[in-house]
């Protein structure tokens, strides 16, 4: 589960820096597209992170019961 997690906090801590990256570019450029991707990142900052969350809870929820059979047949081994 660790691995899960840190891969998808690093998509979304990519996906976040290349918008921010995005805006920050063209607003040095000045093109007529400046405001709308500022506000695109600052949308997308406040929902990638929910969104991971909110697929971390779906995925532990999917995989609850393999996790449980893993830690029964661990128990087993050890008695």
């Amino acid at each position: 589960m660790n691995k899960i997690k840190r891969i998808s906090s690093l998509i979304g801590v990519i996906l976040i820096a290349s918008m921010y990256v995005i805006s920050l570019i063209s607003a040095i450029f000045a093109t007529e597209q400046a405001p709308g991707l500022f506000l695109a990142s600052i949308f997308s900052t406040i929902t990638i992170p929910i969104m991971i969350h909110g697929f971390l809870v779906i995925y532990k929820r999917v995989h609850k019961d393999k996790e449980m059979s893993k830690q029964d047949t661990n128990e087993e081994e050890g008695n």
